[in-house]
């Protein structure tokens, strides 16, 4: 599957993958500083997300091979790899599959443990913003905050949102895929799946997603695994507290 990804500047090649129901563009400020530290970077769409094709199979080997695909088409030797939560997920999978390939890996508020599915009032909100029609973004928003009260993870969710012609609004996601491969989403990383490269793992602190009994099987999957917290934030850590999250990537790419 041939992804779409917003490309920018000259070096080495930095590619970012982002989490559940968000897109490459989540990371379009941040993308910005890391290319003024000397890197390409590529912001991802994973399959069904953003611009890039929408299929009915859904999992994290096809988002492995997907990336598979993206870097040897690119002619990367090897890339630095970011990923938030399901993209997380991807990247660690990717790497233990792919070492070779990967030079540094950074793991944004995510652990290879199993999640049992977390997102069905999301999913039914963006259900109705699909089956509804509506004039305007903030009629959406409307309709959204009857399922989700939080302003934040709306405004977020709504990026999805595009006029598909003058009178229609539609989503770039998949929905139908996404809400059919739900379990999919939650999986672990096998016993087998070990990276032994340079890792950070990163969480939000006010986030539940790394608990301090994941420690161990952090490092039985990444034995070189730094694990960061950064102090309030969620799960949204790369956006919550950006200044502090891209001065903690810095370091780990640069050295």
């Amino acid at each position: 599957m041939k992804l779409y990804a917003n490309v920018f500047g000259q070096g080495k090649p930095l590619l970012i993958l982002h989490g559940f129901l968000g897109m490459g563009d989540n990371w379009k400020t941040l993308g910005k500083q890391y290319e003024d530290l000397g890197f390409q970077v590529h912001l991802i769409d994973q399959r069904n997300h953003g611009r890039s094709p929408h299929s009915d199979d859904f999992s994290y080997e096809l988002m492995v091979n997907d990336l598979h695909e993206y870097i040897t088409t690119n002619h990367f030797e090897s890339v630095n790899l970011i990923g938030h939560s399901m993209g997380g997920k991807t990247v660690m999978a990717f790497a233990c599959k792919y070492p070779d390939l990967v030079n540094k890996l950074i793991v944004v508020d995510i652990a290879p443990k199993y999640y049992a599915p977390h997102h069905q009032e999301i999913l039914e909100g963006l259900t109705a913003i699909k089956n509804a029609s509506f004039k305007s973004r903030s009629d959406a928003d409307d309709l959204l905050s009857n399922y989700i009260n939080h302003k934040g993870i709306r405004q977020f969710l709504l990026k999805n949102l595009y006029r598909k012609d003058k009178n229609t609004y539609d989503l770039r996601i998949n929905l139908k895929s996404l809400k059919n491969n739900i379990n999919e989403i939650g999986k672990a990383l096998e016993p087998e799946q070990i990276f032994k490269g340079e890792t950070l793992f990163i969480n939000g602190k006010t986030s539940d997603y790394i608990k301090a009994e994941d420690t161990n099987l952090i490092h039985n999957h990444f034995p070189q695994a730094k694990i960061e917290g950064i102090e309030n934030a969620g799960h949204w850590v790369h956006a919550e507290q950006r200044d502090a999250f891209y001065e903690v990537t810095k370091v780990f790419l640069n050295n």
